[in-house]
């Protein structure tokens, strides 16, 4: 009796294995989905996709800076009388320090009141801690992922 116990306890644990590296399997084709969409953008190409969403949010004087000699910032923007200095990365892996540091440099060069890096993918720990420390918002994968979805709603 206890052999056969085990065995069907056995067999229970391996559906309960599939079904979960199922749902798991699922999860990521889902999140690879998503990120699929940018992956054919060039770099411009997803400033000015950037740009669209502030524009679609409310944001005025939405413009996209030339690609070289701009100073780590793509994107100058203004919302409610505030003014944005914007970097956008399109990254195939989490965003470092190194776009933290480059906005709020260009915040200061442009003179605007909020420096924000907006991205696909979202920030390393080291990025999350410099950009606390400088008062550069983070705006990763999820955010403009939220931004797309209220987009289609309006």
């Amino acid at each position: 009796m206890s052999r056969v116990l085990s065995a069907e306890m056995m067999a229970a644990a391996a559906v309960v294995l599939f079904l979960a590296v199922v749902v798991i399997w699922v999860f990521i084709r889902k999140r690879a989905g998503k990120a699929d969409a940018f992956e054919d953008m060039e770099g411009h190409d997803f400033e000015f996709f950037c740009a669209d969403l502030l524009r679609n949010r409310g944001f005025v004087d939405v413009e996209v800076t030339k690609g070289s000699g701009d100073y780590g910032i793509d994107i100058l923007a203004e919302k409610d009388g505030v003014t944005y200095a914007i970097q956008c990365k399109r990254y195939g892996t989490p965003v470092g320090v190194k776009a933290i540091q480059e906005t709020y440099a260009g915040r200061d060069y442009y003179d605007r009141m909020v420096g924000a890096v907006m991205t696909n993918q979202y920030f390393t720990s080291p990025a999350v801690e410099a950009a606390g420390k400088l008062k550069i918002l983070l705006w990763d994968g999820g955010y403009l992922e939220e931004m797309m979805a209220e987009g289609k709603q309006k």
